[in-house]
């Protein structure tokens, strides 16, 4: 019994190898966190900056009813060319959706919200990797949101990026387009 069990653990410590860690891909640093410098909504209270790379249009043109009535507020639409959504402005994550795809921001009375994707609620999280948790306090160009534009056709959903100034009808003077 006692050569059985030498020989076993001779053997398993000469074969055996652990599984390497899978690499996870590193926070960007401060280094790479470019600061976005487009203003893409103003208001007596401030401005909202482009949250993610790409062309930017109204909100009456996101492909999508609710956010193109104006019933969530006014704003605007990015059709994105990158897939890191970061902070417009330094504020409070007021809301973040259980599938990961938005998160709503707040700052100076102003209340916005940044919807990754038109139905994507549907994807349930996959494509989705949200960088933030509600009360965080969030600094300009801070990661929020990163996300898959290939996951997210490849579920037949636009990628278009709704960003949406909820309390736009109790805010003064608020303008929305690239500046």
């Amino acid at each position: 019994l006692l050569i059985s069990a030498g020989i076993a653990f001779a053997v398993t410590t000469v074969i055996w190898k652990e599984d390497a860690p899978k690499a996870v891909p590193a926070a960007p640093t401060p280094a790479q966190i470019v600061v976005p410098t487009t203003s893409v909504i103003r208001c007596a209270n401030g401005s909202v900056l482009q949250p993610v790379k790409g062309n930017v249009i109204p909100y009456d043109q996101i492909p999508d009813n609710t956010f193109a009535s104006g019933v969530l507020g006014v704003g605007v639409g990015v059709q994105p060319t990158d897939e890191v959504v970061v902070a417009p402005f330094d504020g409070e994550i007021t809301s973040v959706a259980e599938s990961k795809h938005a998160v709503g921001v707040a700052a100076n009375d102003m209340e916005l919200l940044i919807h990754v994707g038109v139905d994507t609620v549907a994807m349930n999280g996959d494509g989705f990797d949200c960088l933030v948790k509600e009360g965080d306090q969030v600094k300009t160009g801070q990661p929020l949101i990163r996300f898959s534009r290939d996951k997210i056709k490849a579920a037949g959903y636009s990628d278009t990026v709704a960003v949406l100034l909820t309390n736009s009808d109790d805010l003064d003077g608020v303008e929305y387009g690239a500046k």
